[in-house]
């Protein structure tokens, strides 16, 4: 029997072919403002010294005229993404042409043109477009393998928001109580009820704005403005020059082991909340579809699952920020959480559900993002560490390699040395070291007067070496 022959990769249809299945085939208007002017290029916004682009969120409660208008907002992204959806990919399916951006931004001016989906301009069109905007950005992920195919959105499972660039929005300044003020969305009359739980940087107009509505029936503004925030004062060690280091080991037991012993409690929300989480399931179970009964239950369950969520953000929030002051250089491992939630199959798989519910219930994920953009906004370094380093069985004090140890295991001996380990104080100090060792490694190949990147990856140590 031959090789199995390969079949060929299919061609996309170009020039004025697919510009005529376009026209023809796809509804997509022909590109006539600004037609005969020549592209000029973009010029890219220069950011001043220190400065980063920081979100700030606040809750807001709308009139009841605003709330139907956010709910038609909300209904138009979602068909409009799901509509551009269904035009990209049945033009590359049908066709073998390539949709972009600015041919579904034509098609959205035909969409609104239309009698049967005219109510769209009821809604701002820059949040219409940047809805679009969103489904190409999924694109450009999917295309460098960072993300999975674009989904289409449906209503009550996907989170509920719209994005208002400048043009979308007012905001006028309280002079009384500068970065404060009044915000006005388009398509609406009234400023909308914000509570100001902190003010904005005076004087600085913001970039954009997101509004969103979560499972629980809370509204919040995202309010994304340009700042100059100043890099905190280096920590050193008592007595030295030496940066200051610390190194965590995230667990279950403990949510956070540092080097020195410390340990922060694991919260434990899902186990706290589950006799009432559990009720409200039974309670939503008896419930008829539809009901206006299982929608108030629905209600309950979805504020207490936010309680639980903002609980888990405020306590990482506060222990991060505390982290980042005291420290130079922050050491964590390098983990992979997809792969550790992963399930389990034959024996066993009842006790990896219980543990796959610690780790989603621990918000890793969301403690290793903080400190990745505190780090970069304070002036400090995180070092990553290679996943594969052997942090838990290697002897902090005589760096012996151990056996394997189940979880179960919380306190060894060395077999060398005769030292008596924590587990988890055990890892953090390994980390510790090893991070440190990398910090140097880095350091020492820096040209004279620049700075220590804010992140160094084990894993990409190569490349972080040949950019400086």
């Amino acid at each position: 029997m031959g090789e199995p022959v390969a079949k060929p990769k299919p061609e996309a249809v170009k020039g004025k072919e697919a510009e005529r299945i376009k026209r023809e085939a796809l509804g997509i208007g022909e590109r006539r403002k600004h037609h005969a002017r020549e592209a000029t290029p973009l010029k890219g916004h220069a950011k001043e010294p220190d400065s980063h682009h920081r979100l700030y969120r606040f809750r807001f409660y709308p009139t009841a005229e605003q709330a139907g208008q956010l709910e038609r907002t909300f209904g138009a992204c979602r068909w409009v993404y799901n509509e551009g959806l269904a035009l990209r990919s049945g033009a590359w399916e049908q066709h073998r042409v390539n949709v972009g951006f600015a041919e579904t931004c034509r098609a959205l001016t035909g969409w609104k043109r239309a009698e049967g989906t005219a109510w769209l301009k009821e809604v701002s069109s820059t949040v219409l477009q940047q809805a679009l905007r969103h489904l190409d950005q999924g694109y450009t992920r999917f295309f460098k393998g960072l993300a999975q195919y674009p989904k289409r959105k449906k209503k009550g499972r996907s989170r509920d928001a719209a994005i208002y660039v400048r043009t979308g929005f007012r905001w006028v300044e309280d002079p009384e109580r500068p970065g404060t003020g009044s915000v006005t969305l388009a398509k609406q009359s009234q400023p909308l009820d914000i509570r100001w739980s902190r003010a904005l940087p005076a004087g600085v107009f913001p970039v954009r704005l997101s509004v969103t509505r979560d499972r629980a029936g809370r509204y919040f503004v995202s309010t994304l403005v340009e700042e100059q925030i100043a890099p905190l004062p280096a920590a050193f060690e008592p007595g030295s020059r030496a940066p200051k280091a610390v190194g965590l080991d995230l667990g279950i037991a403990s949510l956070v082991t540092l080097d020195d012993g410390t340990k922060l409690d694991h919260p434990r929300l899902l186990k706290r909340y589950a006799e009432k989480l559990a009720r409200l399931q039974r309670e939503l179970h008896k419930k008829v579809r539809g009901s206006r009964n299982r929608d108030k239950v629905r209600q309950k369950i979805a504020r207490l699952y936010a309680l639980m969520g903002d609980v888990r953000r405020d306590m990482l929030d506060q222990f991060t920020t505390r982290l980042v002051r005291e420290n130079q250089v922050l050491v964590v491992e390098d983990l992979s959480i997809v792969t550790l939630l992963r399930p389990a199959r034959g024996k066993g798989r009842r006790r990896k559900a219980k543990l796959n519910q610690a780790i989603i219930d621990a918000g890793w994920g969301e403690l290793l993002r903080q400190l990745r953009y505190k780090c970069k906004w304070y002036g400090r370094t995180l070092v990553i560490v290679d996943r594969f380093f052997p942090s838990t069985r290697r002897c902090s004090a005589c760096h012996t390699k151990g056996p394997k140890m189940d979880v179960s295991v919380r306190e060894w001996m060395c077999t060398e040395c005769g030292v008596v380990h924590d587990r988890d104080v055990n890892a953090a100090v390994n980390l510790r070291d090893e991070g440190m060792r990398l910090y140097w490694l880095v350091a020492a190949g820096l040209p004279p007067g620049k700075k220590v990147p804010a992140v160094i990856k084990a894993s990409e140590l190569e490349k972080c070496l040949l950019a400086a």
